[in-house]
């Protein structure tokens, strides 16, 4: 496919649905957006690093943990509120870092962070969004801002000092993306960005223009996105770095990308307030763990030292219900919110956020659960094969 052709539909209001009441759960709202996207678009938000191992994989996990739930409680009421970071959020719940999402709708971030807010849960700002985050936080809710460390470690702390003066609330660091995973959906399609969609906050974009720079990381054909990640992306982040970062900056630091329990260890050692157990959702290292596999380690490894979230393969409030349970204190949840943008703009991140909501407060009293504490309290079986 040309990626002139990837481009976001330009009549918006024709391209949005007119209601999202027919979307009942949240593969009715991925269906839904498959109907809207250039099919480039939509393999670009679906799609994972190599055969794709991983990403099919970490659904298939987060069906094997069976809950084992409580009868004879008093679930009334069950309140879904929590805090995140120290901060009160009405779900265990943020939006996760997603880039350029004027690609599924002309507002992009914008629309996702109003549904963010209305929502009470975080709404996380990617280095590569399509809006800048000044106009992100002026919206009011809760924004992180989440962090790639770029190969000139200044800009990475210009953008840091940028987030806090926007009062952005937490700093997500990324730390799988030394460069991006061959993803051969977006090498198939040649995919590139449209003009009108750019990452906001770095002075270029990843056109059809790029190529490969001749240097260890992506081999062989690249998009013109994993072309412009390896020439802007540091793949020299370490632990130095983090430790820097924290000497840096006075918000909340988040690792993103942790699925080692002797990681999750040196993380708490460093100062860091959370880690988000996540293989990218499957679009880094095909081949590596799921996210809920690594779970139980990565909360016994931290002993309690930082909050633990899950990413990746989230789809239903029953797989918030089991983090919770396996030791999580909340998750991230990414593509669905893209499906819901590109359906209906702010109402559609809105009726995904809704249902998580609504699946959530279900699975919780039919759970025998009162609140969040007690399904921290649930026991889980692992199920195989």
């Amino acid at each position: 496919m040309d990626s002139t052709s990837a481009s976001v539909r330009t009549d918006s209001t024709a391209a949005e649905a007119d209601s999202t009441e027919d979307l009942h759960c949240l593969a009715d709202v991925e269906r839904a957006a498959a109907t809207v996207l250039p099919a480039a678009v939509r393999e670009f938000v679906a799609g994972g690093s190599g055969a794709e191992v991983t990403l099919d994989a970490n659904r298939a996990a987060l069906d094997r943990v069976f809950v084992v739930p409580r009868v004879l409680r008093d679930v009334s009421r069950c309140a879904t509120g929590t805090t995140l970071l120290g901060r009160p959020a009405r779900l265990p719940l943020a939006v996760a870092p997603v880039a350029y999402q004027r690609l599924v709708h002309p507002e992009g971030e914008l629309a996702a962070a109003r549904a963010a807010k209305a929502a009470g849960v975080p709404f996380t700002a990617s280095t590569l969004s399509s809006v800048p985050v000044e106009r992100l936080t002026a919206v009011g809710g809760s924004v992180w801002f989440q962090l790639y460390w770029l190969r000139e470690p200044g800009r990475s702390l210009d953008l840091v000092r940028r987030a806090e003066d926007a009062g952005a609330e937490a700093i997500v660091l990324t730390v799988d993306v030394p460069w991006m995973g061959r993803r051969l959906r977006d090498v198939r399609n040649r995919f590139a960005l449209p003009d009108h969609v750019r990452a906001a906050h770095l002075a270029a974009g990843p056109t059809a223009a790029h190529r490969p720079p001749a240097a260890s990381g992506a081999s062989g054909a690249a998009s013109a996105l994993a072309a412009h990640t390896e020439a802007t992306f540091s793949p020299a982040l370490t632990w130095s770095s983090v430790a820097a970062l924290r000497k840096r900056t006075r918000l909340p630091l988040v690792l993103k990308g942790v699925l080692a329990a002797d990681d999750s260890r040196r993380a708490v050692e460093c100062g860091v307030d959370a880690v988000v157990v996540s293989n990218h959702g499957g679009r880094q290292l095909d081949g590596a763990l799921p996210s809920v596999d690594a779970l139980p380690e990565v909360v016994a490894a931290s002993a309690g030292g930082c909050e633990i979230l899950l990413d990746s393969g989230v789809r239903n409030g029953t797989d918030v219900l089991r983090a919770l349970a396996l030791g999580a204190s909340g998750v991230l949840v990414g593509r669905p919110a893209l499906w819901g943008l590109a359906v209906g703009g702010e109402g559609g991140v809105r009726r995904v956020l809704d249902l998580l909501a609504d699946e959530f407060r279900d699975a919780l009293g039919l759970a025998g659960c009162a609140d969040v504490a007690a399904a921290r309290e649930l026991r889980t079986v692992r199920r195989d094969g």
